[in-house]
Parts: structure tokens; sequence; C-alpha cells
């Protein structure tokens, strides 16, 4: 009966998480409607704190899952791509730690405690090499950054590595958004024809990451199961 209970407690804990991030996915999308001329009309209020506000205000968003290209073309739109793009990644990064906190906090150790020999296996693994999985997640095109930085924090990534991945992945997809936000502003089509051309480089090489690490350990598992000779 008390190992019961104990499996129950991270089960529950586990779905109330994912409960409550689909419900304030939802309530985003209905009711949190997100522009980029609404948040440039809201941001030149603040005059020369707009940068931080910026910052600060995109991580929360993103939080409740506000599409990161639709701000980092705001962060263009309104400081150009130098400053808008440091403040587009600093503000992605913020939200890596904060969802991974929040996720560490709420379902923390879930993973290990629910799941077998192999998924404890494979969590020690994502851990170890934490920095290499959050980088090569978000050069893969089309997979949200949110949902994946609470997925990291449940299974127990630490705060330097989402951090240094999120830095070092999600660069060249956050220049490319705010140069097409700055270029569709200015009229600039060179910065456009730049700016595209860097987002698909970086799908194409995400594409590339993540078929060869698919294709690895899929040959690691064949090599499992498959006896010596």
């Amino acid at each position: 009966m008390c190992e019961a209970v104990d499996v129950q407690r991270p089960v529950l804990r586990l779905t109330g998480l994912v409960v409550f991030l689909g419900a304030l996915g939802l309530l985003t999308a209905f009711f949190l409607p997100v522009s980029v001329e609404g948040l440039q009309s809201q941001m030149q209020r603040f005059g020369l704190l707009a940068g931080p506000v910026f910052i600060v205000t995109s991580a929360v968003l993103a939080l409740v899952f506000v599409p990161g290209p639709l701000l980092s073309a705001a962060g263009g739109a309104m400081f150009g791509t130098g400053l808008g793009f440091a403040c587009s990644l600093a503000s992605t990064t913020l939200t890596s730690v904060l969802a991974l906190l929040i996720a560490r906090r709420a379902g923390g150790g879930t993973v290990e405690e629910i799941g077998g020999e192999r998924t404890r296996a494979l969590t020690e693994l994502a851990r170890r090499h934490g920095t290499v999985a959050v980088v090569v997640q978000r050069l893969i095109p089309g997979v949200p950054d949110a949902p994946l930085s609470y997925a990291f924090g449940v299974i127990g990534l630490r705060a330097y590595q989402i951090a240094l991945g999120t830095l070092i992945g999600s660069a060249p997809r956050a220049f490319a958004y705010t140069a097409l936000g700055d270029a569709a502003v200015s009229g600039d089509a060179t910065l456009a024809v730049v700016a595209t051309g860097v987002g698909v480089g970086v799908s194409v090489v995400g594409l590339g990451l993540g078929w060869w690490l698919t294709r690895r350990n899929h040959q690691g598992r064949t090599d499992e199961v498959t006896p010596p000779r």
C-alpha cells in the first residue's frame, strides 16, 4: 500500500505540471493576443529603460508560450538588429532558466521515480551532456523552446547547462528573427536576405544534427540488442 502511494505521488505531480502548462498555453492563445505593434507601443513609454523592461516582459511572455520568433522580431523592430539581438538573446536565456527552475520545483525527479532503468539511464545521460542537448534542441527548427525548457527542468538539468546551451543554440535563430523584424521596419532588403539565409542555414544544421543523433541512438540500441558472435 505504501509503495503504491509512493508511486502515485510523482505521477500526480508530473500530471499536474503538464495539465497546468497546457491550460496556461490555451489561456495565453485565447486571452493574451500579442503582436509586434502592441509590444512596440507598450515599450515606448519606458524610454531609456525600454531594453531591460523588454527583456523581462518577453521572458514572462515566453514562459506562457508566446512564440519566441514573434518576440525576437519585436525586439528587432524596436531596437534594431544589434541591440534587439542582445535583448532577445538575454530574454530567451532568462526564460529557459526560469522555466527550468519552475519545472524542477514542481516536478523535479518525477521521471526517475516513475520510470524504469532505461529511463533513469537516459536521464543521467541528458544530465551529463545537458549543454549539448540544449544546443541541439535549440537548433532544430519547429521545436518550441519553452515546453522543452520545462522538460529539461523535470529531468534535472542544471541552470548553467540550459543557460549556456541556450546562449549558444538560440543565438543564430535569435539573430535571424531580430534582423527580420528590423528589416520589416527599415525596409532593408539586404538585411532581410541575410536574415533569411541565416535562418535557413540554422534549420539545415539543426535537422542534420537531429538526424545524426537519432541515427546514432538507434545504432546504439541495435548494438545493445544484437548479441556478440
